[in-house]
């Protein structure tokens, strides 16, 4: 009797989740990009690749590509592109995977984000300016000992996420229905209220109703938690450390941090900095997303003397 009864409480517990994702998954709608500009398609390895071009294509080029994280996309350079595209050919892609991007059930892993990065430098940019946030900094650095690039800005790189693999997580995540219940928890718009506020903004008054409302729309698209499902359970970790490719890069590379980012410190920043020879830029009252709470002074950094800004901010630091 007291099987039975725990059998039909756990089938009542399942089927009530399959209600609850059906019900999440009919409120998001399809979503516009969040960016303005071209909207194109770059078509890679059977992915359908969505990309936003902005400015004169007869400017330099600039490669802006965003973090990984539950919610991810293009719209993270949402404060920054504008401006940015008064001097250059921006060029900000969804990764596969995420945004606009085609989403299929793959096990996503480094390998391929770092084969994706080497291949849109190749194809859609001549000799860029890349920019790079938190872990796709890793992919980045792999992929630009391989193809020509002009300059390497990495906003708070790291080469690693939520720690050592864990087959059972990514496993559970992918699964049908608890994987998707599990995974609506953590996009809910409390938890990506909470964890902008935890380590991305300085200033929650900048995580906008608005930003909250897209990062909910993108994580409950068709496919969503794929790629997530790799990246929560240690799986877009890369093989070789960051500190190791980028010792292997010979162009100019600055790193961008805010002096407040608490899942990848300062200090962290400050050796890396020095064993790979790159420049060090600081801002204040900033945690992961120093350029979008700092878009001013972001820019100035991609458009000024870098080594002039560095000194002059590294002695305030």
């Amino acid at each position: 009797m007291k099987l039975r009864n725990v059998l039909l409480g756990a089938a009542s517990a399942v089927g009530a989740t399959a209600l609850a994702n059906r019900w999440l998954s009919s409120g998001a709608e399809e979503f516009e990009p969040y960016l303005d500009g071209d909207q194109g398609t770059y078509r890679w390895r059977g992915f359908g690749i969505s990309y936003t071009e902005l400015g004169d294509p007869t400017n330099d080029d600039l490669l802006l590509l965003h973090g990984t994280n539950a919610a991810a996309s293009s719209h993270e350079y949402h404060t920054v592109v504008d401006d940015l595209a008064e001097e250059y050919h921006v060029i900000v892609p969804d990764l596969p995977g995420y945004g606009h991007s085609d989403r299929p059930p793959l096990l996503y892993s480094a390998s391929l984000y770092e084969a994706f990065v080497e291949d849109i430098i190749e194809d859609l940019t001549d000799n860029p300016i890349v920019v790079a946030s938190s872990l796709t900094n890793s992919y980045a650095a792999a992929a630009v000992q391989n193809v020509s690039v002009s300059r390497l800005v990495c906003v708070c790189p790291t080469d690693t996420s939520m720690g050592s693999r864990k087959v059972w997580l990514r496993a559970l995540l992918r699964s049908p229905v608890l994987g998707t219940g599990l995974y609506n928890l953590i996009v809910s718009k409390p938890s990506l209220r909470y964890f902008n506020a935890d380590h991305g903004y300085y200033d929650p008054e900048n995580i906008t109703d608005e930003i909250i409302d897209y990062e909910w729309l993108t994580s409950h698209q068709p496919g969503a938690r794929f790629a997530p499902a790799s990246f929560v359970s240690g799986f877009l970790n890369p093989e070789g450390s960051l500190e190791e490719h980028l010792s292997n890069v010979d162009i100019p590379i600055t790193f961008i941090w805010g002096r407040n980012a608490s899942v990848t410190p300062l200090e962290e920043g400050r050796e890396l900095a020095e064993h790979v020879d790159a420049g060090l830029v600081v801002f204040d009252q900033a945690q992961l997303l120093p350029h979008v709470e700092h878009p001013e002074q972001f820019v100035d950094v991609i458009r000024g003397d870098v080594t002039d800004a560095t000194q002059e901010w590294a002695e305030q630091a």
